[in-house]
């Protein structure tokens, strides 16, 4: 099976939310890895809105590439900032599929109401690109 990695810059959110959903919905086709350049540690909120669609990421470590064994046959830079400082993976094909970074988006909100459905929008929004991944890597 190939292996698939969704980079993003701390490995807080979106690229847990998509190695969530690919271990999910494509387990029997893929290898799903994230990381990020940096470790910014598990989003709690990303926790939350992924436990709402009964995938539990909870255990999941925040990580940097240097600490990847694997050699990736494609990586997925889910942010600007990931896809612009992308580290070199021999043979690894990249593909720049950005999402909304949800921190950002709330760091000015205080109430959940407002907070969640954020998060749970770009949740949504991945969940989509896992669902079409193979569009992304027959071309390999």
């Amino acid at each position: 099976m190939k292996n698939v990695l969704f980079l993003c810059t701390g490995n807080s959110c979106r690229s847990q939310m998509a190695e969530g959903w690919g271990k999910a919905l494509k387990s029997d086709k893929f290898n799903f890895f994230s990381a990020g350049t940096k470790k910014h540690g598990l989003n709690p909120r990303a926790v939350e809105v992924m436990s709402e669609v009964g995938i539990d990421i909870s255990k999941h470590e925040s990580n940097t590439t240097d600490e990847l064994a694997e050699k990736m046959d494609f990586v997925f830079t889910v942010c600007s900032d990931a896809n612009e400082n992308c580290p070199f993976f021999p043979g690894g094909k990249i593909i720049h599929v950005g999402f909304d970074d949800p921190p950002r988006l709330t760091k000015e909100m205080t109430d959940e109401d407002e907070i969640l459905p954020v998060y749970r929008r770009v949740r949504d929004e991945i969940k989509k690109l896992i669902e079409n991944i193979e569009t992304y890597t027959e071309a390999k």
